[in-house]
């Protein structure tokens, strides 16, 4: 039996299926005494995207914030139960969080280009990972903007700063920036919530373009959004304020919208409440 590399390093958590690419075990987190989640066990499946939906303050973008630490910046955070990348525990000792979040990209509600040239937003990666020929350089910038469907608006400005591109461009140049150093997982945190319509369609066009090479985990607050874009949907839910909040229900995006198994997961999708 072949043994892949991850199998001989700290923390590895062998899985029955291939098709997964995260998985959660019994996650409860914590901010300070407060515990936010309990006990949130799921599968994130390779190649696909996932929602997260839920009324505002129901753990979703800390949930996300778990994948790629993020929360380790803020004091006081702890976490516990298991969650592997490619079988690997993330949170196992001698894992680098900064590679970790290389492999792990994220991309923000308000798009955050650098005060820089839109060349040098998507070549900061690369370059920060040791890649210094400009000809390496360019092909990557244009391969980038390319698969984030930004290339024909701007290959002629490439020397312009990133921060004078509309909030669309600017959020698909945040994505062009993500996927330069070649993620495995891109977390989107509403991507959406802060662009016009237009700019909206062509991010969720690119959504299902990327899933082919890249597994996607969107946060989002439009139940229409979640239904067009994604293959599987989480529903999560405080039911008691200062209670942790929960996954309710886990399953494909088509059977969550159309025949739920959970009547709090009904009421949520038919607008009752949130």
């Amino acid at each position: 039996m072949s043994h892949t590399l991850a199998e001989h390093q700290p923390g590895f958590v062998p899985t029955a299926d291939p098709s997964v690419k995260i998985a959660v075990k019994g996650l409860d987190f914590y901010y300070g005494d407060f515990q936010a989640l309990t006990d949130i066990t799921c599968d994130i499946k390779d190649n696909s995207v996932t929602a997260f939906i839920g009324p505002s303050g129901c753990g979703k973008s800390t949930f996300l914030r778990c994948f790629n630490r993020m929360n380790d910046l803020i004091i006081g955070t702890k976490v516990e139960g298991l969650i592997t990348l490619d079988g690997q525990d993330i949170y196992a000792p001698g894992v680098d969080p900064v590679d970790l979040r290389r492999r792990i990209g994220m991309i923000f509600q308000q798009p955050n280009p650098f005060p820089m040239s839109i060349y040098d937003n998507v070549a900061y990666g690369p370059r920060l990972h040791g890649m210094k020929k400009k000809a390496e350089l360019d092909e990557v910038v244009e391969t980038s903007l390319k698969r984030a469907n930004l290339w024909k608006e701007v290959k002629d400005i490439l020397g312009r700063g990133g921060l004078t591109l509309s909030g669309g461009q600017q959020q698909r140049l945040c994505i062009a920036r993500v996927l330069a150093v070649q993620p495995d997982v891109l977390l989107m945190d509403e991507p959406c919530s802060a662009i016009d319509p237009t700019s909206v369609q062509k991010i969720e066009d690119l959504m299902a373009e990327l899933k082919s090479s890249v597994t996607i985990i969107i946060v989002t607050h439009n139940m229409q959004q979640a239904a067009r874009v994604s293959d599987e949907t989480a529903f999560f839910l405080q039911e008691v304020m200062g209670e942790p909040a929960m996954l309710v229900e886990f399953g494909r995006t088509a059977d969550i919208f159309t025949s739920p198994k959970d009547k709090r997961t009904e009421d949520y999708i038919t607008g009752r409440f949130g």
